[in-house]
């Protein structure tokens, strides 16, 4: 059999399965409510952007601002020509949100994760890593030479058992997501701070879910649980509730950040952050410092959102964070729930295997702080009546 009609054979069999993913055209920019082609006007219930950020005015107009000022793009990587003074500025603010010492920016959090781990961790280290990771962490974590270890998620009897299994290695690197993107769940950093300074491991957090979503101040999931300034690394994102654009990054001690300068490939081989992105970045960050109000009635949305669906029967996973997953098991009727539910006007997505484990397929919502309490209402309606169509509704 030839290499095509090999994956001609496994897209039919995903077809017929129920299983295949669509990618549907938005006419409009991202929002609350967008224009989906061919489908009209919906609620947009299945998107990163945490704050509404993706089209406010201001970060529209300082990214055509950058163009103007510093052009389209760079034609180069950071070390030969590719750094403006804006990039320098975007690291220090970067590094000022997170109250670290220094921060390198990458096209993507996936190039973050992807450059740091292959770089620190050689054959004499080891890496920890949480089951559930996010993919990008587990193929950064592929791509290194060093032993490998998971520990069953969020278990940290079963971190510790890991640890115990590498106290051989030179350097040991820990790594957890700091929220759980298809769980809305948060790692438990309190005692993984402890318990990494106990072992003297290296404790990174890969904070995309929680960067300007969680915390008082949007600091993320360790100001939330009470831990800003212990964890001695971040990698994060520019793309979720910073604007929803694009671009990552690593931030933490200067030491590392300069070792991923002269070290890291997909920093050294990738063109830089175009100044578009790198003006609406400082922008989106400078709103988020002005007025956190934008966090809080997130908050607001999240738990009204919740509480709704799980009065209505709906089996909602418990939590904070405005990715809200309802569990339906079977992966075909998740996805059918989803067609059933853009139809109705309110566009969520439904997720199974491999993304999540066999058996615990779901619609992943995620609430936005531009939602207001008709969208939700809307919303909340609309999938209580689909999940007691499909059968999913408790008695």
């Amino acid at each position: 059999m030839s290499l095509l009609s090999t994956l001609a054979s496994e897209l039919d069999q995903m077809a017929q399965a129920g299983t295949l993913k669509r990618e549907l055209a938005l006419k409009t920019p991202q929002g609350p409510i967008v224009e989906v082609e061919g489908k009209g006007e919906v609620i947009m219930l299945t998107s990163n952007n945490y704050l509404g950020l993706a089209d406010h005015p201001a970060i529209i107009e300082a990214a055509a601002k950058g163009e103007h000022d510093f052009g389209y793009g760079l034609a180069s990587v950071r070390f030969i020509c590719g750094t403006q003074t804006i990039h320098r500025q975007l690291e220090g603010k970067i590094s000022e949100f997170f109250g670290t010492e220094e921060t390198i920016l990458y096209g993507s959090c996936w190039n973050a994760n992807e450059g740091l781990f292959q770089t620190i961790a050689l054959e004499q280290d080891a890496i920890i890593s949480d089951e559930l990771n996010h993919a990008s962490i587990i193929d950064g974590i592929r791509l290194a030479k060093a032993r490998k270890e998971r520990y069953k998620n969020r278990d940290m009897n079963d971190l510790r058992r890991a640890l115990d299994a590498t106290k051989d290695a030179r350097n040991r690197v820990v790594m957890t997501d700091g929220v759980f993107s298809m769980e809305g769940s948060l790692a438990p950093l309190p005692e993984m701070v402890s318990i990494a300074r106990e072992h003297g491991a290296f404790l990174v957090v890969d904070d995309s879910h929680g960067t300007g979503v969680l915390g008082k101040r949007g600091r993320g999931t360790p100001e939330e649980l009470g831990v800003f300034g212990k964890i001695d690394a971040y990698t994060s994102t520019l793309g979720k509730a910073l604007g929803g654009s694009h671009g990552g990054f690593t931030t933490g001690p200067k030491v590392l950040v300069d070792y991923l300068r002269q070290k890291s490939r997909p920093y050294l081989f990738s063109n830089t952050l175009p100044p578009a992105v790198v003006m609406g970045s400082l922008a989106a960050l400078a709103l988020l410092e002005k007025d956190s109000s934008l966090v809080t009635r997130l908050r607001e949305n999240t738990t009204y959102f919740r509480k709704q669906l799980t009065s209505k029967g709906v089996n909602v996973r418990e939590g904070i964070h405005p990715i809200v997953p309802i569990l339906i098991g079977d992966t075909a009727k998740a996805i059918a729930m989803s067609i059933e539910l853009l139809d109705r006007g309110v566009y969520v997505s439904g997720f199974g295997f491999p993304v999540v484990p066999q058996g615990q397929a779901r619609l992943r919502c995620q609430i936005s702080a531009a939602h207001t309490r008709e969208h939700l209402d809307r919303a909340i309606a609309a999938i209580a009546d689909v999940a007691q169509k499909f059968g999913v509704l408790a008695a």
